[in-house]
C-alpha cells in the first residue's frame, strides 16, 4: 500500500520515523509532506496513495476524486466536517478518525478559560506588569456557578466532571442522551440551560443544525453577565453576534479556540477587537501527550484497515 501523510502530525521526527519503519517492514511505502492547502499541490502528493492521513487540513472533493488508488482516510482529528465525506463515499472510500485523543486536553483548555475568565488574569496579569495593584479586577471563584455544557459527547462529558469537581452545579443539553454521562449533569433544554447558566460552553459537533447554534436570538436568552467558551467549532457561533454582546455588556467575557478558519486570522476579525475575549489559535487539542495519543491512534487506524477491521468509523 501507498500510504500518504499529507501534514504534520505534531510528534518527534523520531516517533513518526519509528511508524514509518513498522510500516515499510511490512512491505508498505509511507510518504510525509508538510501541510499545503492548494488542492493542486496535494493532488501531485496524494494522486498514487492507497491511504490518505490528514488531521485538520481541508480535503476536498476535487483531491478525493483524483486519487484513483484511493481506499481510506485516516483523519487524525475528532471532527472530519473538514473532509468532503459525499465525495469519499462516492468514490467508495472509507473513512475513520481519531475519537478520544484529545478529550482531557480540550476539557483543561475550557476549564482554563473559564478560570482566567472569572478571576480577570489577563487583566490583572497587564496590571503587575504595569506596575499596578488589582483595584477594580477582583474577580469570583468557579465553585457555586452553574455551567451549562452544550454537546455532551465524551469532551463535554469531561468537562462536567472537572466543573463538578470545582463544586459547579452542571447543566446539559443533548440530542440523545445515552444513560451513560455523568450522573453529575442534569439534562435539561437548550433555552432552559442558556438561561440558567453562568458560563456555557459548547462541545457540539458542526452540522446543519449545529452552525450559528449561538447567535443573537440565543445569546439573548443568556443570563445577563453571562460567560461563553467555544472549543468545539468556530460556526457554532456568530461571530459578530458574539463580538456585539460582548461590546454591549450582555456576555461578560468568552473564551474562543475556534474560528470560521484555521489562523491565521484575518485582523478585522470582530472576536479580536471584541471586549474582554481570550482568543487562541485552535489550540485547544494540542498538547504534546494527545499528539502522541492521536499518532497511536491513527497508526493503528491504518493496521487495522489493512488487516481488514476498519476502527473508529466515519464512513
Amino acid at each position: 500500500m501507498n500510504i500518504v501523510l499529507l501534514e504534520s502530525l505534531g510528534i518527534s521526527p523520531e516517533l513518526l520515523d519509528h511508524y514509518a519503519k513498522a510500516l515499510a517492514q511490512k512491505g508498505h511505502h509511507f510518504a510525509a509532506y508538510e501541510r499545503d492547502t492548494d488542492p493542486d499541490v496535494q493532488i501531485a502528493r496524494a494522486k498514487d496513495a492507497d491511504i490518505l492521513m490528514i488531521a485538520n487540513m481541508p480535503l476536498s472533493g476535487k483531491v478525493i476524486r483524483a486519487c484513483k488508488n484511493l481506499k481510506f482516510i485516516d483523519v487524525a482529528f475528532t471532527g472530519v466536517d473538514h473532509v468532503d465525506l459525499k465525495a469519499a463515499r462516492e468514490m467508495g472510500v472509507k473513512v475513520s478518525n481519531a475519537a478520544g485523543y484529545s478529550t482531557q486536553a480540550v476539557a483543561e483548555i475550557a476549564l482554563c478559560m473559564m478560570l482566567a475568565l472569572l478571576r480577570n488574569i489577563p487583566q490583572v496579569e497587564e496590571r503587575c506588569r504595569q506596575g499596578k495593584t488589582k483595584d477594580g479586577l477582583v474577580g469570583s471563584q468557579l465553585s457555586s456557578k452553574t455551567v451549562g455544557i452544550v454537546g455532551a459527547g465524551a469532551i463535554g462529558c469531561r468537562v462536567a466532571q472537572l466543573c463538578h469537581a470545582f463544586g459547579c452545579k452542571v447543566l446539559g443539553y443533548k440530542r440523545h442522551v445515552t444513560g451513560t454521562e455523568p450522573d453529575c449533569i442534569q439534562f435539561t433544554t437548550l433555552d432552559e440551560l442558556l438561561a440558567n447558566s453562568d458560563i456555557v460552553s459548547l462541545h457540539c459537533p458542526l452540522n446543519d443544525e449545529s452552525k450559528h447554534l449561538i447567535d443573537t436570538e440565543a445569546i439573548a436568552k443568556m443570563k445577563d453577565g453571562a460567560y461563553l467558551i467555544n472549543t468545539a467549532r468556530g460556526p457554532v457561533v456568530d461571530s459578530q453576534a458574539v463580538a456585539d454582546a460582548l461590546n454591549s455588556g450582555k456576555l461578560a467575557g468568552a473564551g474562543i479556540d475556534v474560528f470560521e478558519k484555521e489562523p491565521p486570522l484575518d485582523p478585522s476579525h470582530p472576536l479580536l477587537h471584541a471586549k474582554n475575549v481570550i482568543v487562541t489559535p485552535h489550540v485547544a487539542f494540542a498538547s504534546a501527550e494527545s499528539m502522541v495519543a492521536r499518532a497511536e491512534i491513527v497508526f493503528d487506524n491504518i493496521d487495522a484497515f489493512l488487516a481488514g477491521e476498519q476502527k473508529n468509523i466515519v464512513l
